[in-house]
Order: C-alpha cells, then sequence, then structure tokens
C-alpha cells in the first residue's frame, strides 16, 4: 500500500489524530484507546481502533448518545479549506473534491473513509462541530488485533502431568521424573464480529516442586530411561508438585490467509496429588520378604 505522508507500522495505520491545541472540541486519548505522542500534541490511534469505538457507540440510540462517529471524505473546498464530506462519499452542494486518503491494493481491498466525531453536553444540546479522527485507510485497517488480554481469556487447558514413578510416594535422592504434553490446541473465538481461529503452543513450563525447589524448561521431559526433566527430594515429609505451562499462540482471522503472532503470553497451571516422600533403607533380612506372613524383619 502506498500513501501520502502516511506509514503503516504493522497491521494498523498509525496517525496523528487531534491536535491538542486545536480550536474544535477535542477527542478525548482515554475514550478513544489512543495513546498521546510524546510532544503532548496530538493522540496517536489506528483505524481499527475508532472504527472499534465507533461500533461500540452505534449500540446507543441516536437520541441518547452524546458522541456521533461517522466515515466522510475529507473535502477540499475551492478556497483550499478542508471540510467532512456526506457519509455517501460525495462532498455538501456539489463543492469541493473527495480526498482519497491512500491507495488500497489487493483482493478484497477498498478505501476506507477519514472517520469523523461531535459531541454534546447533553441529549438535549446541540450537536458541537465535527472533529477528523483519522485520516482513513485500508479495509484490511479495520481487521480486529487479538491482544494479550482477549488471549489470557480464552479456555486454555490445564497442563498435563505426568510422575514417574506414579504410586502416591517417591523416595528421597532417587530421581522423581516429570513429564508433559507439548502439543499445540486450536480454539474458536469471536472478535467484534469476525471469527478467528487461534493455535496456541506451550513452550515453556516451571516445575514448583513443594521443597523450595523450582526448574523452568523447554523441553516437555520424556519417561525412564531417557528423562532429562527430573527432581531428587533431599528430606521426607509431604509435597505435591506444581506445573504451570506459558502457551504463545497465533490468530487467522476468517476470511483471510495471514496468520498473525500474539503479542504476549498466557499460563495456565494444575497440581499433583499429595505425594509421600520416604526415606528407605537397605539391611539383610532372615529370609525373603515375599514370603506370607511377612517376616517382622522387613
Amino acid at each position: 500500500m502506498r500513501s501520502a505522508g502516511l506509514h503503516r507500522l504493522g497491521p494498523a495505520l498509525l496517525v496523528a489524530a487531534v491536535l491538542a491545541a486545536s480550536t474544535s472540541p477535542a477527542a478525548r486519548a482515554d475514550d478513544l484507546d489512543a495513546a498521546v505522542s510524546d510532544d503532548q500534541k496530538a493522540y496517536l490511534i489506528t483505524v481499527g481502533a475508532v472504527e472499534r469505538r465507533a461500533e461500540q457507540n452505534a449500540a446507543i440510540p441516536l437520541e441518547q448518545r452524546l458522541v456521533d462517529y461517522q466515515r466522510a471524505p475529507n473535502c477540499q473546498n475551492p478556497d483550499g479549506t478542508w471540510i467532512r464530506g456526506s457519509g455517501d462519499g460525495t462532498c455538501p452542494h456539489g463543492e469541493g473534491t473527495p480526498n482519497a486518503p491512500v491507495l488500497c491494493a489487493g483482493p478484497g481491498q477498498s478505501v476506507v473513509w477519514p472517520m469523523w466525531r461531535r459531541e454534546r453536553t447533553t441529549p438535549a444540546t446541540p450537536w458541537g462541530p465535527w472533529t477528523r479522527l483519522d485520516f482513513g485507510g485500508c479495509s484490511t485497517d479495520l481487521l480486529p488485533t487479538l491482544t494479550e488480554a482477549d488471549f489470557r481469556r480464552l479456555p486454555l487447558p490445564a497442563p498435563t502431568l505426568t510422575l514417574q514413578p506414579d504410586r502416591g510416594w517417591v523416595l528421597i535422592n532417587i530421581a522423581t521424573i516429570v513429564t508433559t504434553d507439548p502439543d499445540p490446541i486450536t480454539l474458536r473465538t469471536d472478535l467484534l464480529g469476525h471469527g478467528i481461529t487461534v493455535e496456541a503452543t506451550p513452550t515453556t513450563w516451571t516445575y514448583d516442586f513443594g521443597d523450595g525447589h523450582t526448574l523452568t524448561t523447554r523441553s516437555p521431559g520424556h519417561p525412564y530411561p531417557h528423562h532429562d526433566v527430573f527432581h531428587e527430594y533431599e528430606t521426607p515429609g509431604t509435597t505435591t508438585i506444581t506445573l504451570t505451562a506459558t502457551w504463545t499462540g497465533r490468530y487467522l482471522i476468517d476470511g483471510t490467509t495471514t496468520w498473525h503472532t500474539i503479542n504476549g503470553t498466557a499460563t495456565t497451571t494444575t497440581t499433583s496429588t499429595p505425594l509421600t516422600i520416604e526415606e528407605r533403607t537397605s539391611h539383610l533380612v532372615a529370609t525373603h520378604c515375599n514370603t506370607r506372613p511377612k517376616p517382622a524383619d522387613c
């Protein structure tokens, strides 16, 4: 995509939206999911962020709204001034020329007109003037972004925790072997009306062995005799083992072909049933310990 004076940063178009020194009503960064520029003179917002706010606002009946949004062209009058056009893509009274914000190329791409916003203090007071919030963009700029917070809200499963030996007790100074399942999972979710496929993969695991020792590893572990994730307890007692899996993910929006990496991680946890840590010593006995009744010295 090429554009005049605009730069694509990541999946959305980053623009300086509203100058703080403007005489028209300034949009508030807190209700636009916007960041403030370093020089404190502009709010930095994305086309997609504004579109999501407008969709939320549309659920409020027009007569009750204190804020109104509309996409319309940026029209240049013969005298050089810029004004808001009509929602149908034309300029008022046939004057001026609609200014296409960008050149959009690619299958299914279309131009998105700039977003405008107006405010009023109460439902009974007149609307204030329209203020332009963004410079528009391409239709792909309106696609939602699955955030780290969205990822963490998904029903990711607790990790599996397998012990070897698995008998309810372990011996001190002998390896207690732990393994887990490294396979990715696929989930379906919906974000702002778009169906999304999410692929989540556990990438690191942290074991808390309940005796003050922890272990973080990228290996899911392997059973005996090729075990590489294990712990040796040093003193008798009772404990549990807690496993925390850290997940990374990527997502695919329905109707598109590009997978996007989720910027962030999620964690899930599981805890074993209580284990008894035992100490056993060897000594000579008079006969076999598997005889019945069991000998007293066994």
